[in-house]
């Protein structure tokens, strides 16, 4: 963990939104450290990710601190099985700016939200990191070292998450210096 400081901070806000009866949803989970930290604070986190290995990291890690409400599956967010409106809480950190299309990207989201539901992101705001970025991140991307970037801004970030009809609540920049802004946003109902 680069800072583990802003880490901590951003896991309290994540803590102070979260009941003992939320579904949660953790898309790109990673390796699970943030849901297997959470995971004391919902009925259920379902943690998801495209890499079997990053799943099969998560799940050893979840096993070993002996959390059992806490499940790790290799998933997508298109994938089928997640359904409508199965989610109380859906949470995407250190995903958005991965993303291409985000508008739909966003509307998918807001569909495997309950009425009222919470989305809760942590996204690098790349575009607000300097124009060294914007030089850099393209050619490293095709030489294959990099992945697509969205340079998304905190303003334009912000717009989008209400633009895909959710109600923001809370920002923070955690860490400040890089620009990773945390959004928490209610769905409109």
């Amino acid at each position: 963990m680069a800072d583990e400081d802003a880490y901590e901070r951003t896991l309290d806000r994540v803590r102070a939104y979260l009941t003992p009866t939320d579904r949660v949803l953790e898309l790109g989970c990673g390796t699970g450290t943030t849901a297997v930290k959470l995971a004391g604070s919902a009925r259920e986190i379902l943690g998801t990710d495209y890499s079997q290995e990053m799943i099969a990291i998560a799940t050893a890690k979840a096993r070993l601190g002996g959390v059992t409400h806490v499940r790790f599956e290799q998933r997508t967010l298109d994938d089928p099985a997640l359904g409508r409106e199965s989610f109380d809480v859906l949470m995407a950190m250190n995903l958005l700016h991965l993303l291409s299309d985000l508008s739909a990207r966003l509307e998918r989201i807001r569909e495997l939200l309950r009425p009222g539901g919470l989305f809760i992101s942590k996204t690098p705001c790349v575009g607000d990191q300097g124009f060294a970025l914007r030089l850099v991140i393209p050619l490293m991307r095709a030489t294959g070292l990099a992945p697509y970037v969205n340079f998304v801004t905190e303003r334009s970030l912000a717009a989008a998450i209400a633009g895909a009809g959710f109600e923001v609540v809370e920002t923070g920049l955690y860490p400040r210096k890089t620009r990773s802004l945390l959004v928490v946003a209610r769905k409109a109902v």
